[in-house]
Protein backbone atom coordinates (compact mmCIF):
# COMPACT_ATOMS: atom_id res chain seq x y z
CA UNK A 1 0.00 0.00 0.00
CA UNK A 2 1.65 3.39 -0.95
CA UNK A 3 0.72 6.15 1.35
CA UNK A 4 2.32 9.05 1.54
CA UNK A 5 3.73 11.14 4.56
CA UNK A 6 0.85 13.53 4.30
CA UNK A 7 -1.90 10.74 4.49
CA UNK A 8 -0.28 8.98 7.51
CA UNK A 9 -0.70 12.02 9.50
CA UNK A 10 -4.04 12.75 8.39
CA UNK A 11 -4.93 8.74 9.41
CA UNK A 12 -3.05 9.64 12.97
CA UNK A 13 -5.28 12.60 13.61
CA UNK A 14 -8.24 11.61 12.78
CA UNK A 15 -7.99 8.23 14.56
CA UNK A 16 -6.96 9.97 17.81
CA UNK A 17 -10.15 12.25 17.29
CA UNK A 18 -12.21 9.26 17.27
CA UNK A 19 -10.81 7.64 20.16
CA UNK A 20 -11.31 10.26 21.86
CA UNK A 21 -15.01 10.87 20.80
CA UNK A 22 -15.21 7.06 21.67
CA UNK A 23 -13.65 7.23 25.23
CA UNK A 24 -15.51 10.85 26.14
CA UNK A 25 -18.71 10.04 24.24
CA UNK A 26 -19.41 6.58 25.89
CA UNK A 27 -18.05 8.23 29.11
CA UNK A 28 -20.87 10.80 28.95
CA UNK A 29 -23.16 7.91 28.22
CA UNK A 30 -22.05 5.31 30.25
CA UNK A 31 -22.59 7.97 32.68
CA UNK A 32 -25.94 9.58 32.13
CA UNK A 33 -27.66 5.92 31.90
CA UNK A 34 -26.24 4.43 35.24
CA UNK A 35 -28.18 5.89 37.40
CA UNK A 36 -25.18 7.26 39.95
CA UNK A 37 -23.87 3.36 39.54
CA UNK A 38 -19.70 4.10 39.14
CA UNK A 39 -19.11 0.33 38.22
CA UNK A 40 -21.80 0.68 35.40
CA UNK A 41 -20.58 3.66 33.96
CA UNK A 42 -16.44 2.39 34.15
CA UNK A 43 -18.28 -0.74 32.48
CA UNK A 44 -19.75 0.69 29.56
CA UNK A 45 -17.06 3.15 29.29
CA UNK A 46 -13.90 -0.04 29.02
CA UNK A 47 -16.07 -1.94 26.92
CA UNK A 48 -16.91 0.87 24.29
CA UNK A 49 -13.19 1.99 24.21
CA UNK A 50 -11.69 -1.26 23.37
CA UNK A 51 -14.57 -2.26 20.31
CA UNK A 52 -13.83 0.98 19.36
CA UNK A 53 -9.67 0.26 19.40
CA UNK A 54 -10.09 -2.84 18.04
CA UNK A 55 -12.04 -1.11 14.77
CA UNK A 56 -9.53 2.00 14.68
CA UNK A 57 -6.46 -0.19 14.88
CA UNK A 58 -7.39 -2.37 12.13
CA UNK A 59 -8.60 -0.03 9.41
CA UNK A 60 -5.94 2.70 10.28
CA UNK A 61 -3.18 0.57 10.76
CA UNK A 62 -2.16 -0.51 7.45
CA UNK A 63 -1.81 3.60 6.53
CA UNK A 64 -0.38 4.87 9.56
CA UNK A 65 0.19 2.20 12.05
CA UNK A 66 -2.52 3.41 14.59
CA UNK A 67 -0.48 4.98 16.74
CA UNK A 68 -2.47 7.58 18.08
CA UNK A 69 -0.35 7.74 21.46
CA UNK A 70 3.14 9.95 21.16
CA UNK A 71 4.90 7.52 23.58
CA UNK A 72 3.95 4.56 21.14
CA UNK A 73 5.21 6.88 18.20
CA UNK A 74 8.44 7.18 20.00
CA UNK A 75 8.98 3.70 20.60
CA UNK A 76 9.11 3.07 17.00
CA UNK A 77 11.24 6.28 16.22
CA UNK A 78 13.49 4.71 18.70
CA UNK A 79 13.12 1.16 16.28
CA UNK A 80 13.96 3.31 13.06
CA UNK A 81 10.68 2.84 11.66
CA UNK A 82 9.61 6.09 12.11
CA UNK A 83 11.69 9.40 10.74
CA UNK A 84 12.17 12.38 13.60
CA UNK A 85 10.30 14.58 11.22
CA UNK A 86 7.39 12.38 10.73
CA UNK A 87 7.75 11.25 14.83
CA UNK A 88 6.90 15.55 15.49
CA UNK A 89 3.71 15.46 12.64
CA UNK A 90 2.67 12.61 14.65
CA UNK A 91 2.92 13.65 17.69
CA UNK A 92 1.20 17.47 16.84
CA UNK A 93 -1.20 15.52 14.79
CA UNK A 94 -2.12 12.82 17.94
CA UNK A 95 -3.03 16.39 20.46
CA UNK A 96 -4.58 18.20 18.15
CA UNK A 97 -6.95 15.43 17.05
CA UNK A 98 -7.66 14.20 20.54
CA UNK A 99 -8.58 17.70 21.39
CA UNK A 100 -11.02 17.79 18.61
CA UNK A 101 -12.34 14.79 18.95
CA UNK A 102 -13.06 16.09 22.36
CA UNK A 103 -14.77 19.16 20.97
CA UNK A 104 -16.77 17.81 18.63
CA UNK A 105 -17.85 15.01 21.38
CA UNK A 106 -19.31 18.04 23.36
CA UNK A 107 -21.09 19.12 20.55
CA UNK A 108 -22.86 15.65 19.67
CA UNK A 109 -23.97 15.73 23.80
CA UNK A 110 -25.16 19.32 23.49
CA UNK A 111 -22.37 20.16 25.99
CA UNK A 112 -20.44 23.27 26.25
CA UNK A 113 -17.27 23.03 23.86
CA UNK A 114 -14.66 24.44 25.61
CA UNK A 115 -14.63 23.09 29.52
CA UNK A 116 -12.19 21.97 31.86
CA UNK A 117 -11.98 18.95 33.70
CA UNK A 118 -12.46 19.33 37.56
CA UNK A 119 -11.76 15.55 38.21
CA UNK A 120 -8.92 15.23 40.57
CA UNK A 121 -6.76 12.29 39.72
CA UNK A 122 -3.24 12.82 41.52
CA UNK A 123 -0.98 10.69 43.69
CA UNK A 124 1.35 8.13 43.50
CA UNK A 125 -1.12 5.15 43.03
CA UNK A 126 -2.22 7.01 39.76
CA UNK A 127 1.26 7.82 39.07
CA UNK A 128 2.38 3.66 39.61
CA UNK A 129 -0.57 3.09 37.55
CA UNK A 130 0.09 5.00 34.67
CA UNK A 131 3.70 3.71 34.28
CA UNK A 132 2.24 0.20 35.01
CA UNK A 133 -0.27 0.87 32.15
CA UNK A 134 1.78 2.39 28.96
CA UNK A 135 4.71 -0.51 30.13
CA UNK A 136 1.76 -3.02 29.51
CA UNK A 137 0.68 -1.08 26.53
CA UNK A 138 3.79 -0.78 24.61
CA UNK A 139 5.06 -4.49 25.79
CA UNK A 140 1.66 -5.62 24.36
CA UNK A 141 2.54 -3.96 20.99
CA UNK A 142 6.11 -4.49 20.35
CA UNK A 143 6.06 -8.48 21.93
CA UNK A 144 2.77 -8.63 19.58
CA UNK A 145 4.05 -7.31 16.43
CA UNK A 146 7.19 -10.26 16.62
CA UNK A 147 4.82 -12.89 17.95
CA UNK A 148 1.34 -12.50 16.78
CA UNK A 149 1.17 -9.27 14.10
CA UNK A 150 -2.06 -10.32 13.13
CA UNK A 151 -3.45 -10.16 16.25
CA UNK A 152 -2.20 -6.47 17.28
CA UNK A 153 -5.45 -4.62 17.09
CA UNK A 154 -7.22 -7.56 18.79
CA UNK A 155 -4.53 -7.51 21.37
CA UNK A 156 -3.96 -3.57 22.08
CA UNK A 157 -8.03 -3.48 22.68
CA UNK A 158 -8.26 -6.25 24.81
CA UNK A 159 -5.54 -5.24 27.10
CA UNK A 160 -6.61 -1.43 27.55
CA UNK A 161 -10.37 -3.06 28.49
CA UNK A 162 -8.77 -5.15 30.90
CA UNK A 163 -6.28 -2.08 32.04
CA UNK A 164 -9.46 0.25 33.25
CA UNK A 165 -9.91 -2.17 36.06
CA UNK A 166 -6.77 -3.55 37.11
CA UNK A 167 -5.50 0.15 37.48
CA UNK A 168 -6.38 2.67 39.46
CA UNK A 169 -5.90 5.36 37.34
CA UNK A 170 -7.74 3.42 34.55
CA UNK A 171 -5.10 3.13 31.71
CA UNK A 172 -4.72 6.05 30.31
CA UNK A 173 -1.05 5.04 29.18
CA UNK A 174 -1.39 8.06 26.58
CA UNK A 175 0.05 11.85 26.57
CA UNK A 176 -2.47 12.64 23.55
CA UNK A 177 -5.36 11.26 25.23
CA UNK A 178 -4.38 12.82 28.55
CA UNK A 179 -4.32 16.15 27.59
CA UNK A 180 -7.05 15.87 25.55
CA UNK A 181 -9.11 14.05 28.35
CA UNK A 182 -8.17 17.58 30.89
CA UNK A 183 -10.24 19.47 28.03
CA UNK A 184 -13.86 17.61 29.48
CA UNK A 185 -15.50 18.40 32.63
CA UNK A 186 -17.30 14.83 32.24
CA UNK A 187 -16.60 10.95 33.87
CA UNK A 188 -13.34 10.26 31.73
CA UNK A 189 -11.93 14.18 32.31
CA UNK A 190 -8.49 14.84 34.17
CA UNK A 191 -7.97 17.87 35.71
CA UNK A 192 -5.51 20.38 33.70
CA UNK A 193 -2.84 20.37 37.51
CA UNK A 194 -2.45 16.46 37.51
CA UNK A 195 -1.81 16.33 33.71
CA UNK A 196 1.87 16.61 34.41
CA UNK A 197 2.12 13.52 36.95
CA UNK A 198 0.43 11.65 34.22
CA UNK A 199 2.61 12.06 31.24
CA UNK A 200 5.88 12.50 33.48
CA UNK A 201 4.91 8.62 34.57
CA UNK A 202 4.33 7.77 30.68
CA UNK A 203 7.30 9.33 29.12
CA UNK A 204 9.38 8.04 31.69
CA UNK A 205 8.59 4.19 30.93
CA UNK A 206 8.53 5.03 27.28
CA UNK A 207 12.23 6.07 28.06
CA UNK A 208 13.44 2.74 29.51
CA UNK A 209 11.63 0.78 26.85
CA UNK A 210 13.35 3.05 24.18
CA UNK A 211 16.69 2.43 25.89
CA UNK A 212 15.99 -1.49 25.61
CA UNK A 213 14.55 -1.80 22.20
CA UNK A 214 16.97 -2.30 19.30
CA UNK A 215 17.75 0.46 16.98
CA UNK A 216 17.39 -1.01 13.36
CA UNK A 217 20.01 0.15 10.69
Amino acid sequence: MNVTSAQRIAAEFTGTALLLAIVVGSGIMGESLAGGNAAVALLGNSIATGAGLYVLITIIGPISGAHFNPAVSLTFWRTGKLSTTLLAAYIIAQVCGGVIGVWITHLMFDLPVIQFSSKVRSGVPQWLSEFLATGVLLATIHVGLRNAADKVPLLVALIVTAGYWFTASTFFANPAVTIARAFSNTFAGIQPADVAGFIAAQCAVCAVACVFLPRKA
